[in-house]
């Protein structure tokens, strides 16, 4: 079933998908002079579930595969943290701590490297630049 779930939703997802649901729900304005008005109503409720199914299947595959890619960067970078690999199946409020921690981390490195920055420009004006 996830299979024929992800195949229709590639397809819809697609300009010819696309296209196809246009042309579908074009047939079904034409029938409501001919007093099919139930039909067509049924027709465009269920387009629009499967519109809306189209997008969140796009949405969980777009993000289980940048995850991915995420967590190899993550990996072949040696000096990074491995703990937040997989963070994106954790509860709310442990991601939402996590980042709060990250956050405060990169305000740290920054006062930390603007620090050291100034050191570096104090020195050099002290020193009268290079010696050559």
């Amino acid at each position: 079933m996830n299979r024929l779930l992800f195949v229709a939703a590639d397809f819809l997802s697609r300009p010819p998908g696309f296209y196809a649901m246009l042309v579908a729900m074009v047939a079904c304005t034409l029938l409501v002079p001919f007093g099919l008005t139930n039909a067509v109503t049924y027709a465009l409720s269920v387009a629009a579930i499967v519109i809306t199914g189209v997008v969140l299947i796009q949405g969980y595959r777009d993000t289980a595969a940048i995850h991915a890619k995420l967590d190899e960067i993550v990996i072949a970078l040696r000096e990074t943290r491995n703990d937040v690999i997989g963070l994106e199946h954790a509860e709310p409020h442990e991601i939402k701590a996590k980042l709060t921690e990250l956050e405060m981390e990169a305000a740290r490195l920054a006062v930390g490297e603007a620090l050291q920055g100034a050191m570096n420009e104090a020195g050099a004006a002290v020193g009268g630049g290079s010696r050559g």
